[in-house]
């Protein structure tokens, strides 16, 4: 998992931002033009529902309210996926897509801030889940969404899919976490192994002052690993800077004032680590009542493969599929959003809607 917190470096906003204001008002307005919903029976709706006692900011997108509902549970923690629609607008023609700021992040800390939030634990977090689910369905006229649970996102996703198969369709995983309880330290002696390789030897002492035991560390050591980890990996890096920056810098939804927001929100939930990392997927339980999918990218350091690949073949589900996605890291979606299409519509799609997948 991520807390973004390499974006919150100046060595990372500083080239984009010094970028040309004419070029960005260009991207922008391009981009607010691939995002405009024309058809007959589509749907464009955002704005704040009162979700466990507060305001928080949901978006439902999509060409055709008949086409299956995907409900995604954003990574981070704190990081709002909103920034990411013009690159996903293809997701779309065959999907209604609900993104959801949780408290503690994007609009919704904005709204709120600080002291808006309310409680912010995994329970909370998961019961405000429920709620959006419950709001969805409602609103959409839908028995069952399909799940989608994205980095930090995925370990409230995992235990929405087991415990609440009456409401979700199928459960689809990327940038997977599974922590097992702190047992999984492949991200750790990976990062070491690369620290060693680069001759980096002040980070690589920090790391290893740190320890490969995650539910030792404090907040600003989550941070700092995050950081490290980042910084280390050029595939990763290359993400950030143009997938995840690029995105915020050029969404028509988002000015420049939005950023600080969003880095708030995300410095404001990286309380959530603590205790996220203590989460065993393997104890919680392999077993599901509906369909699973994990799509990973191939050369993730955050999330590693291995474990994800190690946790779906333990996986007893009506229907279960593993896949890599290549030329990835992290934010595997974002990066190849076509490619994760591709999986969605030839392996997820069919099992939600009994028919032949579209192209």
């Amino acid at each position: 998992m991520i807390a973004t917190v390499a974006l919150a470096s100046s060595a990372l906003l500083a080239a984009p931002l010094a970028a040309a204001a004419g070029y960005r008002h260009l991207r922008r307005a391009a981009n607010a033009r691939t995002l405009r919903i024309t058809t007959p029976n589509g749907i464009d709706e955002s704005g704040f529902v009162r979700i466990g006692g507060i305001d928080q900011w949901v978006s439902v997108r999509g060409d055709d309210r008949r086409n299956p509902v995907l409900l995604e549970i954003h990574g981070g923690p704190g990081a709002s996926n909103l920034p990411y629609n013009t690159r996903t607008r293809d997701w779309e023609r065959h999907f209604t897509v609900v993104r959801w700021d949780q408290r503690g992040a994007g609009r919704t800390f904005g709204h709120g801030g600080p002291t808006g939030q309310g409680e912010l634990t995994l329970a909370r977090l998961e019961a405000d889940a429920l709620e959006v689910t419950e709001h969805v369905r409602a609103r959409l006229g839908v028995e069952k969404v399909a799940l989608v649970g994205m980095s930090f996102g995925s370990v409230i996703g995992l235990r929405l899919a087991r415990r609440h198969p009456e409401l979700y369709s199928a459960y689809i995983g990327t940038d997977q976490n599974i922590n097992a309880g702190g047992r999984n330290r492949a991200a750790y002696h990976a990062l070491v192994e690369r620290l060693t390789t680069a001759g980096k030897h002040k980070e690589l002492a920090a790391v290893t002052a740190m320890g490969p035991d995650r539910a030792t560390w404090t907040v600003e050591q989550h941070s700092q690993n995050n950081k490290h980890t980042v910084g280390s990996d050029p595939l990763t890096l290359s993400t950030v800077k143009t997938v995840v920056m690029g995105s915020l810098l050029t969404s028509p939804n988002h000015a420049l004032r939005d950023i600080g927001t969003l880095m708030k929100g995300m410095a404001y939930s990286e309380r959530l680590h603590l205790e996220a990392v203590q989460v065993d997927e393997w104890a919680e339980g392999t077993t599901f009542q509906i369909p699973v999918f994990l799509f990973q990218g191939a050369h993730d350091v955050i999330t590693p493969a291995g474990p994800v690949r190690d946790f779906h073949d333990a996986v007893t589900a009506p229907v279960k599929d593993f896949a890599l996605i290549d030329d990835a890291s992290h934010f595997a979606a974002f990066r190849h959003p076509d490619r994760f299409l591709d999986l969605l519509l030839t392996k997820v799609r069919p099992t939600l809607t009994r028919e032949p997948a579209a192209f």
